[in-house]
């Protein structure tokens, strides 16, 4: 093999090594990896939920990378309002989605499993607001409340948790989010459908 030959071996083997490395949008990443600011409250790694179990493993958010950089965003632009996010729910496994499917089988509130949840694909994040110390800003609800007053169109509430609830929204949808109608703490990913579902445990 002549020199010239082998340069471009080498050089051809270093691209396709950094392409494999390169980072990926549908890679599932550590939240705090991309931003380490954004507040982490998961509730389904404690038995402070709506099943009153622990079925998290471990206290982790995964999300899709497109997703994860976009809700650092939205962080970056909260932070200078001296606000910040804190969230409760990222990627789910397939096989919670059924344990909550058996508790509450009604699909405003929880997908059915069959279809899969856009938490099963890593690309659904329930969230809040909190102020600098860290206290949660009023809201309609609190999280997982399965009830008309967890609606976006609900307006029967103090006039700061509607003006807390369409921040979170404006923020949310600037960068690439959909809110779901039913419930005022989740927003989806757009494109979330390009993602296939996983049943992936969320390891400590």
């Amino acid at each position: 093999m002549t020199l010239r030959l082998r340069t471009i071996v080498g050089l051809l083997l270093i691209a396709a090594l950094l392409y494999g490395q390169a980072p990926k949008a549908d890679d599932l990443v550590e939240l705090t990896a991309i931003d380490p600011t954004i507040g982490l409250d998961i509730r389904y790694a404690t038995p402070n939920n709506f099943t009153h179990q622990k079925v998290y493993a471990s206290a982790r958010c995964l999300l899709r990378r497109a997703a994860a950089e976009s809700l650092s965003v939205v962080q970056k632009e909260l932070r200078q309002q001296g606000l910040s996010l804190k969230v409760y729910d990222g990627y789910r496994p397939l096989s919670v989605q059924k344990k909550f499917w058996e508790i509450c089988p009604d699909d405003r509130y929880v997908a059915n499993p069959a279809k899969g949840s856009r938490h099963n694909r890593g690309a659904a994040v329930d969230l809040t607001l909190v102020d600098k110390k860290g206290n949660e800003l009023q809201m309609p609800t609190p999280f997982d409340d399965f009830t008309e007053k967890a609606g976006r169109a609900y307006m029967k509430l103090p006039k700061m948790a509607i003006k807390n609830r369409a921040l979170l929204e404006d923020a949310m949808t600037r960068h690439g989010f959909v809110a779901m109608p039913s419930e005022w703490w989740h927003f989806d990913f757009r494109g979330w459908d390009r993602f296939p579902i996983m049943d992936e445990p969320i390891a400590p």
